[in-house]
């Protein structure tokens, strides 16, 4: 480019100063009137010497006076140039409403950048260029300005290969994404130059984000207050952020502690935010956005394979870009290394997080104990504040803690669908017919899974060695003793669902499939706010055998994969089974829990009998304490037998009777293949 091109924008001696402007608008306006000058001097110039100036079909074909005309008047040195076009049109500030010079400054364009963006955009403001256009063009139907016209309007040479250099796709212009390159097909300076609908918008005062991201944009999380130990880290990344443009990871521990430190961050150092979880193939337009606005731009859950998106976010080193995704950062997604940071974790600072996001709906409510078994993040604690409200308004309440444990129920992760059957609790402490000791074994359990963040992690009683901070029990005891209620029990105590993991989803005959399912169902439950159920667990989580053939081998290295998997896992597992000593001896050690579960004596029947009938119509004076006496059955045989009274005395439209219970009693004593108390010798 010549030197002419690199001028200042500052005013000549004696030329006056431009009113300002209030409105972005009528700012532009006023540096299209400069440029309409410079159009009409040239097309003055061009028509006095060309003789088909007055040719009404002129552009519309080439005469031989045209031709004539062409080749006695073409130079290879200075082209056809405006007269008096010695430097580009100066873009000069017409105060703080002056859009075009504000992008100019902030984006770093040169005074000839300025000059093709304004020519480029004419046409799309004031239809009148579009003739003037397609006269220079000697093309009527092309009416926008070309690459040699604004060679022609600027005073450069079509020859300046520093100029054609200023429109390379790598030059600021269209790196940035402010100018586009009609027609690669054509010649190039018969090329068109057009400027994105969404720019001459922002030029014009209208801040709508481009038609190609409606949709992807959401709005940025309110901050909520930080988990202990968390301030410092939000408080450094905000101080960075203040300095300056920043391509940053962050990988969280949990979807959505990333996007919920970044939010606290981002509000500390100042600065507004475009967030886009998916930007897919709009990657330009995100950025052109974020330049235009002065936002930073948040992505969180990146997509299966990342690295295109992530270089071409990390190419824009004049945008602040922030990532944040549970998984670990990996060199080769881009050349471009962003600051790699580890997000911190929401821990026990849940309940002051929900406390703002709740605000007067709080008061009266324990939301230490409440909200202590979820581990929601980002936004997640703010939409289930509202959900809770909404379900209170519906209830016509106050919000209450159930209408806060369902709302943060429904906002956790359901991935584990695919792999477990769920089971939403409707039981409670009550419904546990159990001796003291599991009784008080089940309740430590779910204290456990209430403050092991503040155990494990604030006062710093992990094991170490990558061992995640789960809860992990095993119920063993006979069929029917109670062990699934119970899980279902904790669960529900919890505000939690319950998945019961389908074993036929799990164990392959392919060698390394096993594994491999196992490790999806870890995954989700890791993200999940529930109580995984391992049921009849003794099919996976088995004792070792001596290697005698293949089949040892791969078994082993299945049950040496689930202990390592247990040491790192974050949820809550139970195991049940009906043999203890099926167990290996190395899962039990990694265990927080082991219930047993007795077979109930006469005394704790008697008590299922009379819980089973509690919502059941019965007959007045049934004596239960023959049927507790005789028949040795556990919990789930006498619901069962219930059960069947129960279908016998609706068929009758009669309440259930000492018969009908009895009836049930033998049934139950038949599938089982045991001899009925009254028959068979008895």
């Amino acid at each position: 480019m010549s030197a002419r091109c690199a001028e200042t924008s500052a005013a000549a001696p004696g030329t006056p100063v431009p009113d300002p402007y209030d409105d972005p608008a009528q700012a532009l306006l006023a540096h299209l009137a400069a440029l309409r000058e410079r159009v009409s001097a040239l097309v003055e110039q061009r028509s006095a010497a060309d003789p088909t100036a007055d040719d009404p079909l002129r552009g519309l074909y080439l005469s031989d006076e045209a031709v004539h005309h062409l080749l006695h008047t073409w130079s290879p040195t200075e082209g056809d140039i405006a007269p008096g076009a010695a430097r580009p049109v100066a873009v000069r500030p017409m105060g703080p409403a002056d859009r075009l010079a504000r992008l100019a400054e902030r984006m770093g364009l040169t005074e000839w950048d300025t000059t093709v963006l304004l020519i480029a955009l004419a046409p799309d403001v004031d239809r009148t260029f579009e003739a003037l256009y397609g006269y220079l063009n000697d093309d009527v139907s092309r009416r926008r300005a070309s690459v040699g016209l604004a060679l022609d309007l600027c005073g450069l040479p079509a020859s300046s290969a520093r100029a054609r250099a200023r429109l390379h796709a790598s030059a600021p212009l269209r790196a940035l994404g402010l100018l586009v390159d009609e027609d690669p097909e054509r010649p190039f300076l018969s090329r068109a130059l057009r400027v994105p609908d969404r720019l001459i918008g922002h030029l014009l005062g209208d801040d709508t984000p481009d038609a190609a991201l409606l949709g992807r944009l959401h709005p940025m999380p309110d901050p909520l207050p930080a988990a202990p130990g968390a301030e410092d880290f939000t408080d450094r990344l905000a101080a960075r952020l203040r300095t300056g443009p920043l391509v940053a990871y962050l990988r969280e521990p949990r979807e959505g502690d990333g996007l919920a430190a970044l939010a606290t961050a981002l509000r500390a150092a100042g600065l507004d935010a475009l967030r886009c979880p998916d930007p897919a193939d709009h990657v330009p337009e995100l950025l052109r956005e974020a330049r235009l606005s002065g936002r930073a731009v948040v992505v969180h859950g990146l997509p299966d394979h990342p690295a295109p998106l992530v270089r071409a976010l990390s190419e824009a080193p004049d945008v602040t870009v922030l990532l944040t995704d549970p998984r670990p950062y990996d060199p080769h997604w881009s050349p471009y290394d962003p600051l790699v940071l580890e997000a911190p974790g929401r821990g026990a600072g849940g309940a002051p997080a929900w406390r703002a996001a709740l605000g007067a709906d709080a008061d009266g409510l324990d939301l230490a104990v409440t909200v202590a078994p979820y581990r929601l993040g980002g936004d997640r604690v703010q939409r289930a504040a509202q959900a809770a409200r909404a379900l209170a308004a519906f209830d016509g309440t106050p919000v209450t803690a159930a209408h806060v444990r369902l709302a943060a129920r429904r906002q956790s992760a359901s991935g584990l669908e695919r792999h477990a059957r769920r089971i939403r609790p409707a039981v409670d402490w009550r419904d546990l017919v159990l001796p003291e000791g599991p009784l008080t074994q089940l309740r430590e359990l779910a204290l456990r899974a209430r403050h092991r963040d503040r155990v494990l992690g604030d006062w710093r009683l992990s094991a170490g060695g990558g061992r995640g901070r789960g809860v992990l029990g095993l119920f063993a005891g006979e069929s029917g003793t109670g062990k699934t209620l119970s899980a279902e029990v904790v669960a529900a105590d919890l505000g939690l669902d319950l998945y019961v993991v389908q074993l036929s989803s799990i164990v392959d005959k392919y060698v390394g499939e096993t594994e491999k399912n196992l490790e999806r169902i870890f995954t989700e439950a890791d993200r999940t706010d529930a109580v995984l159920l391992f049921d009849e667990a003794d099919a996976v989580f088995g004792k070792r055998s001596e290697v005698k053939d293949a089949h040892d081998r791969y078994a082993n290295m299945e049950s040496a994969y689930l202990l390592q998997r247990l040491e790192s896992f974050d949820g809550i597992a139970l195991l049940t089974t009906n043999l203890r000593a099926n167990i290996d001896e190395a899962f039990t050690r990694r265990l927080d829990l082991v219930v047993d579960f007795p077979f109930p004596d006469a005394g704790q029947r008697l008590a299922l009998w009379r819980h089973g009938l509690a919502h059941v119509p019965s007959a007045d004076g049934i004596d239960l304490a023959p049927l507790a006496r005789d028949f040795e059955m556990a919990g789930g045989s006498i619901r069962s037998a219930v059960v069947s009274a129960a279908y016998l005395a609706a068929g009758r439209g009669d309440e259930v009777t000492a018969a009908d219970l009895l009836e049930g009693a033998r049934r139950e004593y038949r599938k089982a293949g045991r001899l009925v108390p009254g028959e068979g010798g008895w």
